[in-house]
């Protein structure tokens, strides 16, 4: 009944006092979940006339006495007592009568709410999605595309805070970040605000420091399983920039390399990170020209040079390529650095041109292919780009997994079709 009254989902023609005062509803108020009425500030205009107040709910009329609001002062305000059932007038503590009205609605449909919101299956609403209208669901689904991409440049801006306006630094970070590719996300960013870029940049053309640095920061060269010259040469660099420097190594990094592919080890990401600050960062002064997804393709396609060129971690020496990142690692580094970037800046100078580049980078891109995009096509939801695929993510993590069909328009759509008798 909470539900139905908040959305408004009851039939007009139903809205009557039970003295047969027609009710309008202008306001349905605030949904209250702490103690007092259910609903405040409402605005409502009965039998032709205007009141503001509170709204309570109850199953039955008589559950106004039942739970002693006659005699409780916080529930004078209440302007109209909405009920299932009319067993009995209600009065305020001063013993003027309140406006009752009876609101109807399917019998059935808190089981039918139960049965979506705590179904196993995800999505709750598999079964019933495709009756939907297209457009409606592609309309929810932009709505979602850019959540995602705002939630990545809220994270920008919070990096750009601490790191004092710093544009470089911040691409840096969000980089490093994009390079766990979810899985050593966390570890990667606490690696990159341990190793400031500036400091690598002083030695950026020896790749014995600027690696010795990161991977010292890392906590890898402390036992490597490797004791040849080259990570010997690390370690003595790694002693070097920290006396210089003043580096101070994270405590603790969350590191999961457990039922991972080889080529997605974090040694391998951190020389590819260290690879870029070695060829002077120059992804800093290009991204924010980037016009394309071409163009943004190439800010990340190079060769791992020297030890990290035929290496997964320090005790392997049998990856295949000598290429830094894959094709499909590439296309998820423009969704997640170059796009959110180019809208952050533009958000920041107010550059609306610098934006739109930013989906359309997005939209141009082939829909990622994981679980999670298959479970949406499965069910006959269209993903024909990257802007799609991101929305998807959207919905199954920030609305589906945590259950929160209230929230969803797809959920709310379906629900408000169930809610009426």
């Amino acid at each position: 009944m909470h539900y139905i009254w908040q959305h408004k989902l009851w039939l007009q023609s139903e809205m009557k006092t039970v003295d047969g005062r027609r009710v309008e509803v202008i306001d349905p108020g605030l949904h209250n979940n702490d103690a007092g009425p259910d609903f405040f500030n409402a605005k409502l205009c009965i039998g032709g006339r205007t009141w503001c107040g509170n709204v309570e709910i109850h199953v039955k009329a008589s559950d106004w006495y039942r739970h002693g609001h006659q005699n409780d002062r916080a529930y004078d305000s209440v302007i109209l007592h909405v009920v299932g059932s009319d067993d009995m007038r209600v009065k305020r503590s001063d013993g003027h009568e309140i406006a009752q009205l009876v609101m109807s609605c399917a019998p059935d449909f808190s089981v039918r709410y139960d049965e979506m919101v705590n179904s196993d299956r995800l999505p709750p609403c598999a079964g019933e999605i495709a009756a939907l209208p297209r457009l409606y669901v592609t309309d929810w689904l932009a709505s979602l595309a850019y959540e995602r991409l705002y939630q990545k440049v809220e994270h920008i801006q919070q990096a750009l805070v601490r790191l004092d306006g710093n544009w470089n630094e911040t691409l840096y970070v969000t980089l490093a970040r994009a390079l766990g590719f979810g899985i050593n996300s966390d570890a990667m960013e606490r690696l990159a605000y341990s190793t400031p870029l500036h400091y690598l940049l002083k030695h950026r053309d020896s790749s014995e420091t600027v690696e010795g640095a990161l991977f010292g920061q890392a906590g890898f060269l402390d036992n490597p399983g490797d004791n040849s010259y080259y990570v010997g040469r690390m370690q003595q660099e790694y002693a070097f920039m920290c006396a210089k420097f003043g580096l101070k190594r994270p405590l603790a990094l969350p590191w999961r390399m457990a039922r991972m592919r080889p080529n997605n080890f974090p040694h391998r990401r951190i020389a590819t990170l260290a690879a870029m600050v070695c060829r002077g960062f120059a992804i800093a002064s290009e991204i924010f020209r980037v016009d394309s997804a071409d163009d943004a393709r190439r800010l990340f396609e190079f060769d791992l040079t020297g030890y990290w060129s035929r290496r997964y971690n320090f005790s392997s020496e049998n990856a295949p390529s000598v290429r830094a990142l894959s094709r499909e690692s590439v296309s998820t580094l423009i969704i997640n650095v170059v796009a959110p970037m180019l809208y952050a800046y533009g958000l920041a100078y107010d550059d609306s041109e610098m934006r739109d580049r930013a989906v359309t980078i997005l939209q141009s891109l082939k829909a990622e292919s994981n679980s999670i995009v298959k479970m949406f096509t499965d069910i006959g939801i269209d993903c024909p780009d990257a802007f799609s695929s991101q929305a998807l993510i959207q919905l199954r993590r920030n609305y589906c997994e945590p259950r929160k069909c209230l929230f969803c328009r797809i959920g709310h759509r379906i629900l408000a079709a169930k809610a009426k008798a």
